[in-house]
């Protein structure tokens, strides 16, 4: 494998200045409006710069960055054939209406192809993967006729309209403003909806469930059926086996659109350059109807998302117009960016890191930890793509306090590490570029952590 970009890690530049850190943090408090946030409370952390599985603040501190921020930054921070990609064109031309060809639209778009695989023949891009989720349930809808689109409880698709309607989690409720959406419990068997005892039960009952819930709901009023391929910021919960398969086979069986939400899970993040293609590995392989992803296809470098899109679907829109557009979609930065990560990634076998980093190092590690600490009462994920369900009790499975997920999660940041945690989860989510020696330190950092809990 070609020795990784970011192996050797730079330290902090000398010429930082708390001055510079204080007065960011000044400006944010008086000027910034944050998101999913109670703004009087809050203290952001300030971040002065990053490089590959690090990030520093103003004072020199350097962190571990076990979050890939919110789940993206997957070729790490600051990779130079990202940076320079940018820098290129943005030489060459900044911006150009998407009613235009471009050259780095057209070669950004051949490469996800390439990596999607032979049924995908087209790309819609938008801004993230919110706008993304949004297009794909717009072009379902209007492939069918139909109007509902089904997904789960366990899931989050976005913060527009219909991606937040489509979201189960607890932001959905306030923001429940566009209509026919339907939710249903996916698999989970650790914490089972269906008092299921094997991976084969779970899955097998979670199929019959949301049978009767399209039965219910009446299919043919049925659109799409939105489902992250493995569930992210609800858990990591990589579903059980035939699962996938299965409803594959209920979206042909009723004619239904099966969209596969790959923003988090996507290129790289499990080994894979998509989710359902590391689970076909393992599995029955299943391919969508239409994919959706954003944030790993360039790591956030520049904001971006879009839509994979097959034949028979993009072929309806060949003498029909597609009633959808954005100013920014394919903008020419952010393709470039798409372009320097993918080649990135494939040049430097990136992806294939993170397969190995999760099978050889944080698989194994993470399982000595929980034997080691009753407190984490399930280890699941695949790749760098993985997440430790902390639990008060064992036995009963009762979540870990907030309590005693704040304290675990200030001491991790005292020990320089930057955590992703969700509700009672650690989610050990590192750039698909993590060294070795990252990763031990990393799991070394965990270990102290734990230890420390006063439980």
């Amino acid at each position: 494998m070609t020795e990784l970009t970011h192996s050797k890690q730079k330290a902090p530049p000398v010429n930082l200045s708390p001055d510079d850190g204080q007065l960011a943090y000044e400006l944010d408090r008086a000027h910034v409006f944050h998101s999913w946030s109670a703004q009087a409370a809050l203290t952001p952390m300030v971040i002065a710069g990053g490089l590959g599985s690090t990030v520093w603040d103003f004072d020199g501190n350097t962190y571990l960055d076990f979050s890939s921020q919110l789940v993206n930054v997957n070729i790490g921070h600051q990779h130079p054939a990202v940076v320079a990609a940018i820098h290129t064109q943005a030489d060459i031309l900044t911006t150009i209406a998407p009613a235009h060809a471009n050259l780095a639209r057209g070669q950004a778009a051949q490469r996800i192809l390439e990596r999607a695989g032979d049924e995908f023949s087209k790309v819609f891009f938008t801004n993230g993967g919110a706008d993304a989720n949004e297009n794909a349930m717009r072009m379902a809808r209007l492939y069918t006729g139909r109007d509902k689109v089904l997904s789960m409880y366990r899931s989050y698709h976005g913060n527009t309209g219909s991606a937040v309607a489509a979201t189960g989690d607890w932001r959905r409720v306030p923001n429940e403003y566009a209509r026919a959406h339907v939710h249903f419990f996916g698999p989970f068997a650790y914490r089972s909806e269906f008092w299921a005892t094997t991976p084969e039960e779970e899955s097998a009952r979670a199929l019959h469930h949301l049978e009767r819930v399209i039965q219910a709901e009446g299919a043919n009023s049925i659109a799409a059926i939105l489902i992250e391929t493995i569930p992210g910021t609800a858990g990591i919960l990589v579903p059980p086996p035939g699962y996938l398969a299965g409803v594959r086979a209920l979206a042909d069986t009723y004619g239904i659109v099966l969209i596969f939400d790959e923003v988090m899970c996507g290129f790289g993040r499990t080994g894979g350059w998509f989710a359902f293609q590391s689970l076909g590995l393992v599995d029955e392989p299943v391919v969508p109807d239409l994919i959706t992803f954003a944030k790993g296809v360039n790591s956030g470098y520049v904001p971006v998302g879009g839509v994979i899109i097959p034949p028979f679907i993009a072929e309806v829109f060949d003498e029909t117009v597609f009633p959808g557009g954005l100013t920014y979609s394919g903008h020419p930065l952010a393709m470039a960016s798409i372009i320097g990560a993918l080649d990135a990634m494939e040049n430097e076998g990136i992806v294939d890191n993170a397969a190995r980093v999760g099978s050889e190092l944080l698989e194994p590690g993470l399982h000595a930890l929980a034997a080691k600490y009753p407190v984490i009462g399930e280890v699941r994920g695949l790749g760098v793509f993985w997440a430790l369900d902390l639990v008060a009790d064992p036995t009963t499975r009762e979540p870990l306090s907030p309590t005693l997920v704040g304290a675990l999660k200030a001491k991790l940041l005292s020990l320089g590490m930057l955590p992703f945690f969700a509700d009672n989860r650690l989610h050990v989510v590192p750039p698909c570029v993590v060294t070795d020696d990252e990763v031990a330190r990393g799991l070394a950092i965990y270990d102290e952590a734990f230890a420390s809990l006063d439980v």
